[in-house]
């Protein structure tokens, strides 16, 4: 992969830096563009209508059992990722974790702009806590266990949902091999504690909270995963890479 993308590199157009200023200023102009496109998107996104979230949802975490409400601790807004973790793997996804080693640094702000952030998961925390340990996270992070919220919120699905291929899943319904997958929710709670669903995205949806993704898409190989056969198929826990 690194030679082929090396090669179509080497053949890439070398300019004076006068034609170099213009093509960048053109550029430029779609760079503005876009990010007035983004602003108007995301206004859009936070005009959404919103549901009221009618169930308590009950969460093991370090502090003992909490409600959806106690995680916003004395915040009233809160994001929530839905980590691929399931009772029986003994390590959570590593392409989650791909997104995760980005979270920890966020959190302090996110804070300081009255959000909460949490990962959520349907594995116990006596499996999430040593792995979350093991790659340094400190993020909060909670089981759902047996309880609805991960299927309420469209990112786990029961064996009779997978076998008769009716899994609902980034708004349509489609065929799924596995029993978890990733998202972000958001939730606002009001002055009397009410809560509402504001806001929910997965697959490429959850993109753009990447860091790594994010610097890449500079870079001039970008992400150089057309040539893989699965997109991430490069992606290792970050105590895993060999060099």
């Amino acid at each position: 992969m690194a030679d082929e993308a090396g090669s179509d590199l080497e053949q890439h157009m070398v300019v004076s830096p006068e034609e170099w200023l213009a093509a960048r200023k053109a550029l430029l102009v779609k760079e503005k563009e876009f990010t007035r496109l983004r602003d108007d998107l995301s206004r859009q996104r936070r005009e959404l209508p919103w549901v009221r979230v009618e169930q308590p949802y009950i969460f093991d975490t370090p502090r003992g059992k909490q409600t959806l409400a106690d995680l916003f601790e004395r915040r009233s807004q809160l994001v929530v990722y839905h980590f691929m973790f399931s009772p029986e793997s003994e390590e959570g996804c590593k392409h989650c974790s791909f997104w995760a080693d980005s979270f920890n640094p966020n959190v302090v702000h996110l804070n300081h702009r009255d959000v909460s952030f949490v990962a959520v998961s349907r594995a116990p925390l006596a499996r999430i806590e040593p792995f979350k340990k093991r790659m340094g996270w400190s993020f909060t992070w909670v089981s759902s266990g047996e309880g609805g919220f991960n299927y309420d919120y469209h990112v786990s699905f029961t064996p009779e949902q997978i076998t008769a291929g009716r899994v609902f899943y980034n708004y349509e319904t489609t065929n799924m091999s596995m029993a978890d997958r990733e998202g972000i929710s958001v939730f606002y709670k009001d002055e009397s504690g009410a809560v509402f669903h504001t806001y929910s995205c997965y697959a490429r949806g959850i993109d753009m909270m990447n860091t790594a993704y994010q610097f890449l898409d500079l870079v001039p190989k970008g992400r150089d995963e057309q040539r893989l056969k699965a997109s991430q198929a490069w992606v290792r826990y970050h105590d895993k890479y060999e060099d």
